[in-house]
């Protein structure tokens, strides 16, 4: 028995050393007969087209019949003649001695010293063989210079807690346009993204798209990091191309930042609130206090304060022991003006203020001119700090009063009379600018002796009215910014009739037939109510030009 497995384990063993040179020596006559070789630069420029050309000879003395082609462009190539990036040829058979070469033409796409392999691969079969044999090669190309420009400009030091902007730029010298371009930025931990110029995709991406020779672009990112004292945060960017679903790395470049110990704090406060949101119209008390933080005495220092935002009513600045500068709207405080600058000793604390009115009306543009902010940069020797007051829509309500109308006619006598019943017009118009507005509604009072008729335009409105509480409610829903101002955005309306009957004690007044009527909403922007109030109406009917003062007195 032992005996047969030892003669079976010689026979197997055999076999497979059988199978082994049978391959060794198929590949062997592969590279023996057929010469295979890939031509191209050793290193090239981004972009720029290079062609590879494969060559081949036949060394042997029978011919090669059945030959098939495989080239494989290197990743990130970018191929017009072959945009599949595999490309397989059929080659006419190959007669003992005879040579030929095809030629693929492309750019190469990728970073700096990065090593791009192009392969080839051909197959075939010998005169009279069935057996197919194989022969391949490669060749690798670095690319040693890429012709664009993109830079990280962050600051090297910084406190923690400290808002700060940073920038990104970009720009190409490449002779070849360059398209589906992106920008990826890779935050540190204890890094608050707040906004960026353009507007990011989500807080981290820019689609930059193409760009041709000498052109470029800055993106600037603002934001507030936050970390241990002397540790250092690493901000990544990359800058790459999109091409068949698959991302080319082109640039990218690395910057740390290392978080030092403060020295100064400033805080800000808004009439007495350090989280203040501002109504057209408003006027703004601000106050700026520093305090010293480090184990030294601070010297003459300087203070000054930007102010940015359409919002602003430059024309009402007040300052104290400051001075305004209209050509860049600066308030600077120097240190001969403010002894706390002049001399701040550890731990102590100065402050300086100014008054500043928000518009009572902005210019806008266009329903997509909204969300306005106050902006307000502090420049306290090297520290800087940004705040922000953002602005309330202005919503308003316009209540008026006809006995002669079109909407619905008129009836009764005018003055009114004790014990008779006139119907009078009421309508209602909703405005709102500067922020989108929700669930906005229109509240009023009707008095004793008034009623609402059934008469309501348009039918399908939202009106109620609790005989209870004598309240009317008109529910509005949505009030987008510019409502009233643009002819996209038409104001809302309501017109519906009421019937006032006087009583004998009424007689010589002229009473009210509604009360002040009230608009509020919830404000997108500021997440807070706003609200507005139309003035009530009497018998005296002001809108409407055919009631004097005289007829609106009941007799």
């Amino acid at each position: 028995m032992h005996g047969k497995l030892f003669i079976f384990f010689i026979l197997l063993a055999a076999g497979v050393g059988a199978v082994g040179f049978w391959f060794w020596q198929k590949n062997s006559i592969s590279r023996e007969v057929l010469k295979l070789e890939i031509l191209a630069p050793e290193e090239v420029t981004m972009a720029d087209e290079i062609t590879y050309l494969v060559k081949w000879k036949n060394n042997g003395d029978m011919t090669l019949e059945n030959v098939r082609l495989i080239f494989e462009y290197p990743e990130g190539s970018l191929s017009s003649q072959d945009p599949s990036l595999r490309v397989t040829k059929s080659v006419e058979d190959i007669y003992p001695g005879q040579e030929g070469s095809l030629r693929f033409p492309t750019r190469l796409f990728g970073k700096e010293r990065e090593t791009k392999e192009a392969k080839v691969l051909v197959t075939y079969t010998l005169k009279n063989l069935s057996a197919t044999f194989r022969a391949e090669t490669t060749r690798t190309t670095v690319i040693f210079f890429v012709p664009l420009n993109f830079e990280l400009d962050t600051p090297s030091r910084m406190e923690s807690g400290q808002e700060f902007d940073f920038v990104l730029n970009y720009f190409s010298n490449s002779e070849y346009p360059l398209s589906n371009l992106r920008i990826q930025l890779k935050y540190p931990e204890g890094f608050k993204f707040k906004k960026a110029t353009p507007s990011p995709i989500g807080e981290s991406e820019w689609d930059i798209g193409a760009l041709n020779r000498a052109e470029g672009g800055r993106i600037t990112i603002t934001g507030v990091l936050e970390g241990g004292v002397q540790e250092a945060k690493l901000f990544h960017a990359i800058l790459g191309s999109w091409n068949e679903g698959k991302f080319t790395l082109l640039k990218e470049v690395r910057k740390a930042v290392q978080i030092t110990e403060p020295k100064l704090s400033i805080a800000q406060t808004i009439n007495s609130s350090a989280q203040y949101t501002a109504s057209p119209g408003d006027t703004l008390h601000y106050e700026i206090s520093f305090r010293n933080l480090s184990e030294k005495v601070l010297e003459n220092l300087f203070l000054v304060v930007a102010l940015e935002g359409r919002g602003f009513d430059l024309e009402s600045v007040k300052v104290e022991k400051g001075k305004f500068q209209r050509g860049d709207n600066s308030i600077i405080w120097e240190a001969r003006d403010v002894p706390k600058l002049r001399f701040l000793g550890r731990g102590e604390e100065g402050k300086v203020e100014f008054w500043v009115d928000a518009k009572e009306d902005i210019q806008t543009f266009s329903p997509q001119d909204k969300n306005f902010v106050l902006r307000d940069r502090v420049l306290l020797s090297d520290v800087k700090e940004e705040f922000e007051v953002k602005i309330h829509a202005r919503i308003g309500i316009d209540q008026k009063g006809f006995f002669k109308d079109e909407v619905f006619g008129n009836q009764g006598p005018v003055p009114p009379k004790v014990g008779e019943k006139t119907t009078y017009t009421i309508t209602w118009q909703a405005k709102n600018l500067y922020n989108d507005v929700r669930n906005a509604k229109v509240k009023a009072i009707l008095p004793q002796n008034v009623e609402l008729t059934s008469n309501i335009f348009p039918e399908n409105a939202a009106l109620t009215f609790d005989s209870v509480s004598r309240e009317l409610v008109w529910e509005i829903g949505d009030l987008p910014a510019g409502t009233g101002a643009f002819e996209t955005l038409l104001s809302p309306s309501l017109s519906f009739q009421i019937g006032f009957t006087p009583v004998d004690s009424s007689r010589g007044s002229k009473p009210e037939i509604i009360k002040e009527a009230t608009i509020t909403g919830e404000d997108t922007f500021t997440e807070q109510v706003v609200s507005s109030t139309d003035i009530p109406i009497d018998t005296t009917l002001p809108d409407d030009e055919g009631v004097t003062d005289e007829m609106g007195v009941v007799q």
